[in-house]
């Protein structure tokens, strides 16, 4: 089938990164723009790539079927509805944007001109997770009673020249890091029916939320589970990336996904064993089954967020569903707004 034409908003490390080798990667994709404002980055990896100076020239180019914005957060939205309007498919950096009332009218707007609108949920394909997801899909602990979540990190100064630390195109670890948590925590366990969150500042000179705990109460799909989501750019010793619990067993799991690391080294998804955890990764599963203890490590499957795009080309070409469609990741946006709330007011806030 005919390829997908992709420009390329931004050539920073979300696009270098996240973006550019995959789409580069994989066959049914063309990486045919990239906006490069000044500079020439792109030159040297993608070489068939035009590099364009400005969005507006981008989304001109009529043969473009696919634009994936990933600039700073405070852009999305102007970005995203004029692609939509210029009658692009269109990928959207986490959370799609600032506020909810925004991200709606954008979904509303692709609807209308039955385009695609999807957010770039990748870490649904982190390999932590998806040992998650098949821990609980084997019903290994029984009925669970205690998910906690946790991205650890460690940078104990701010940054220079990024907008993510200075807050003044969006950023904030909430925002950044949240929206990942979240959207996995919703994926396995539903919309909870309120929130209650505790958000701060704890480095020197901070400038935007580096620490929050977000607490689920009432989870549409499990409403006696306690879910507790954490993340800090102050833990030198790093907490386990997942904990669960349940009326079997535990499961333990340390270990933030390699893909990233590997990306920025400058490896490719076509190299073999992408995405497999070193087994000093392996999560920690303690259970019983069938009247015996079990007490081992369990390896899960690879990580691949090469299925983010495939998942795009099977709906684009093939009408399959959208695993990422923006729609379904407009409560992760509720959710972020009302963690705000609930830090500020200092009280639960309902959602539904």
């Amino acid at each position: 089938m005919e390829v997908i034409k992709t420009g390329l908003a931004a050539f920073g490390m979300s696009g270098q990164v996240f973006h550019a080798p995959f789409i580069s990667s994989n066959p049914q994709f063309e990486l045919s723009k990239i906006v490069e404002r000044s500079k020439n980055l792109s030159k040297e990896k993608y070489p068939k790539a035009e590099i364009v100076r400005s969005f507006d020239e981008l989304i001109a180019d009529a043969q473009l079927e696919l634009i994936v914005i990933n600039t700073p957060d405070s852009t999305h939205y102007e970005y995203a509805k004029a692609a939509l309007l210029a009658g692009k498919h269109v990928v959207i950096e986490k959370p799609i944007t600032s506020n909810a009332d925004q991200a709606k009218e954008l979904i509303d707007i692709a609807k209308s001109k039955n385009l695609m609108i999807s957010a770039y949920q990748n870490r649904r394909w982190d390999a932590d997770f998806l040992a998650v997801k098949e821990i609980l899909a084997k019903n290994l602990l029984g009925r669970v009673v205690e998910f906690e979540s946790t991205f650890s990190r460690y940078r104990n100064f701010i940054k220079p020249g990024t907008w993510k630390e200075t807050g003044e195109l969006g950023g904030g670890l909430t925002y950044n890091i949240g929206s990942h948590l979240i959207d996995q925590a919703v994926r396995l366990f539903g919309l909870p029916e309120a929130v209650y969150a505790d958000l701060g500042t704890v480095r020197t000179g901070g400038m935007v939320d580096d620490y929050f705990v977000i607490r689920f109460l009432r989870p549409a799909l499990a409403p006696e589970l306690k879910v507790s989501l954490k993340a800090s750019y102050l833990m030198r010793t790093p907490e386990p990336r997942f904990v669960l619990h349940g009326t079997l067993g535990s499961f333990v799991k340390y270990g933030i996904d390699r893909q990233e690391e590997d990306l920025i080294a400058g490896k490719s998804p076509l190299e073999q064993n992408w995405g497999k955890e070193d087994e000093e990764f392996y999560g920690w599963l303690h259970t019983e089954a069938d009247g015996r203890e079990i007490n081992t490590r369990y390896e899960g499957p690879a990580g691949n967020y090469g299925a983010f795009y495939e998942n795009i080309y099977r709906h684009l070409r093939l009408n399959e569903a959208l695993e990422t469609d923006a729609s379904e990741v407009l409560d992760v946006i509720r959710i972020i707004e009302a963690a705000y709330q609930s830090h500020k007011e200092e009280r639960i806030i309902h959602l539904r």
